[in-house]
């Protein structure tokens, strides 16, 4: 008794016991300056939170499946859920037998012997949620019949809640059916399993997240995996707001030391900083997550055992590995494996990515270009990555040189493009480099827009503005052409919109316009390119309408003076092939379905009616990304899409055997990184692609 005394006697001094009922409708408590969910460990009480379970009928606006709306339901899910270890008792290595929240408290705080926080059994609540072309679409795996949704975080938080009124003192726990989410409503920041926290709108406490059963085997987590993921990290930080820009960095929550991300997370993050919240921002994933950027998520799960039923739980850091052990807390870092992590988290050593400051000079030399140009080219972004760097600094194994970027005059007449000297060089001096590259026979363009940045064309009187200050920056500088990476939202198909042949949408149509009439006014030497993101081109296989497909019309549009399009391979999140099964990012299988995607073309929203008829080889190229894709990925990528030649493991089959000798190449984003990385890109991809025998 002595010692327990003393025990809680520490508590009553780390631990505030007073409730925030204020924020949110569960009982928190404190500890430090950290509010979790339940009640004061040191009262030795049970808290038992009463639950509402929510579970997602969605119906998918506009879609059919054999003649039928095309319709997911979440309410079958409701028994197998209960029976899971987050509504029942299970016997956890840390935390005793009871349910999975309690038992990662518990091994939060082990001194509270009698203390628990249960989930009360729920209230069921279900909904049906619609979702639009733009905001989500279902992929089905052809050979195992097995569909799962890609869905708008944002959106589909907001539309429960439409639904949902306050919830005084209760947690609502929402669930969809086999369903994975982009964040920020914008399918290039995928993949998530949910979200967790306050909702804005109604001061509910809640978890969104998804119940997976019978999922298409691309998939790696099972059933309540992704539940009990977002549920650990609401334990752990209840009053996050999911709306709250760049999540965890600063907004409102709990702030922990920014942590260096560890050697389990996904490949090319180890090294990088993970934030200053619980779990990583906008993704809001677990340290112990292992996917790629715009993967599936795919962590290592612990697998429990009730009455013969297998359930899959989530591996977590617990709050002591963000914020390290100290009187009160046990020196349990992660659960419910607790053998996982031993130690606390590093802390991150400066900012949030690497590059952030001047790197040293190169140790490798670039590549000598050999031979006569053959009709296959790398193409590369240059984005003056400073430090003095200039742009005939970079390898001679690059073709086509795109400078990013151009971008909309701010308080400016809408279509008013401007352009700014790259840093450390005069206007004389650019135009020298560029007038030097030109000898060389490389090609330079301007590219317009970038990532984040928003375009809007809108009204057809402002064509004239738009096409006389892209003309100027071309002409003022001597660029050949214009590249469009005007990403979503900027040109989302209006709602309908249904027919990329014909488009209504005004920005769509007024670009199109005004690409001809600069292409009019410089000659057939005005060179025209399209980098959309994956959602944008390929990614209207699926679904048709908002950000999935919008170029489609631009590349239809301008396809008698387009001279190429290279989709980004990496601001995409998984999608569809045409042999029916599902492809993820960092792939070969990937590169080569999405790319004969564009080469074969495909029925746009898988309606038959809408063909999109897809381009020559020879203008077509791949995009990738530095540091994200491994050189020897990308070339492999390459090689089997001119060659036809697969590499160990593909399972993707082209449609044309012997593949595509005439495609025109490979884009990287970009040049800097490859140059700051001893050229490791440009020095195998250039002579792979230059060594190829000329395109016929």
């Amino acid at each position: 008794m002595r010692i327990r005394s003393l025990c809680l006697s520490v508590f009553s001094v780390l631990l505030s016991v007073v409730p925030l009922h204020a924020q949110g409708t569960v009982p928190t408590f404190k500890y430090k300056t950290y509010t979790l969910m339940g009640g004061d460990p040191s009262k030795g009480d049970t808290t038992t939170v009463p639950t509402v379970l929510v579970p997602i009928r969605l119906n998918f606006e506009g879609q059919q499946v054999n003649g039928k709306p095309l319709v997911m339901d979440a309410f079958d899910d409701v028994a197998r859920l209960l029976a899971s270890p987050v509504f029942s008792r299970f016997a956890f290595p840390a935390g005793g037998n009871t349910q999975y929240a309690d038992a990662l408290l518990r091994s939060t705080f082990p001194a509270a012997k009698n203390w628990h926080v249960l989930l009360g059994k729920p209230e069921i609540k279900p909904i049906t949620v619609t979702i639009p072309a733009g905001y989500g679409y279902v992929l089905t795996s052809k050979s195992e019949q097995k569909s799962i949704s890609v869905l708008a975080l944002r959106f589909v938080q907001k539309e429960i809640f439409k639904q949902l009124p306050k919830q005084d003192g209760k947690l609502v726990i929402a669930l969809t059916p086999n369903a994975t989410f982009f964040a920020d409503d914008d399918d290039t920041i995928c993949c998530t399993w949910g979200t967790h926290g306050v909702d804005r709108a109604t001061g509910n406490s809640f978890v969104l997240s998804t119940y997976l059963h019978d999922a298409p085997s691309i998939i790696q987590d099972q059933d309540v995996q992704p539940v009990t993921q977002q549920l650990a990290e609401f334990v752990n930080d209840p009053l996050h707001d999911p709306l709250y820009e760049e999540n965890q960095q600063g907004g409102p929550g709990n702030v922990v030391p920014n942590w260096l991300r560890p050697a389990t997370m996904k490949p090319g993050d180890m090294g990088r900083c993970g934030g200053t919240g619980i779990a990583t921002a906008y993704f809001v994933m677990e340290p112990t997550d292992i996917s790629p950027k715009n993967n599936f998520p795919a962590s290592k799960p612990f697998v429990m055992t009730r009455q013969g039923a297998p359930y899959h739980v989530q591996n977590v850091a617990t709050l002591p590995w963000y914020v390290g052990a100290s009187e009160g807390t046990g020196k349990t870092y992660s659960f419910p494996e607790t053998s996982l992590y031993t130690q606390p988290a590093t802390p991150c050593p400066g900012g949030r990515h690497r590059h952030d400051t001047a790197t040293a000079p190169s140790t490798v030399p670039p590549a000598p270009l050999k031979g006569a140009p053959n009709g296959h080219e790398l193409i590369g972004y240059w984005q003056n990555g400073g430090y003095a760097e200039q742009i005939a600094h970079n390898s001679p194994q690059w073709d086509v040189y795109i400078v990013a970027f151009s971008g909309p005059a701010p308080n400016a007449p809408e279509g008013t493009m401007k352009f700014d000297t790259p840093r450390d060089m005069t206007d004389a001096q650019f135009k020298a480099q560029i007038a030097e590259l030109h000898k060389q026979g490389k090609k330079v363009l301007i590219s317009l827009g970038g990532g984040g940045v928003h375009f809007s064309l809108n009204d057809a009187k402002q064509v004239p503005v738009f096409v006389s200050t892209v003309s100027k920056i071309v002409s003022d500088y001597g660029f050949d052409g214009v590249d469009i990476d005007f990403e979503s939202p900027s040109l989302d198909v209006a709602p309908g919109d249904a027919d990329f042949r014909h488009p209504k949408t005004p920005s769509i149509v007024n670009v199109i316009a005004g690409l001809h009439q600069m292409h009019d006014h410089f000659g057939s030497k005005f060179m025209i390119t399209l980098v959309p993101e994956g959602s944008q081109a390929p990614g209207g296989y699926p679904r048709y309408g908002g950000q999935f497909g919008s170029y489609l019309a631009l590349s239809y549009g301008l396809r008698d003076i387009l001279s190429f399009m290279d989709v980004q391979d990496y601001n995409t999140p998984p999608l569809q092939g045409l042999d029916g099964e599902i492809y993820q990012s960092h792939t070969t299988d990937y590169h080569a379905a999405m790319t004969e995607l564009i080469l074969q073309g495909f029925n746009v929203g898988g309606d038959p009616k809408l063909p999109y008829p897809g381009l020559s080889a020879d203008k077509v190229a791949v995009g990738f990304l530095t540091d994200y894709e491994d050189p020897k990925g990308a070339t492999e990528a390459m090689a089997y899409l001119i060659t036809g030649k697969a590499p160990a493991g593909v399972k993707y089959k082209l449609r044309n055997p012997n593949g595509y000798p005439k495609l025109l190449g490979a884009m990287f984003w970009n040049m800097d990184d490859d140059r700051r990385e001893n050229y490791r890109y440009s020095n195998v991809m250039g002579p792979l692609l230059h060594g190829y025998p000329a395109a016929k």
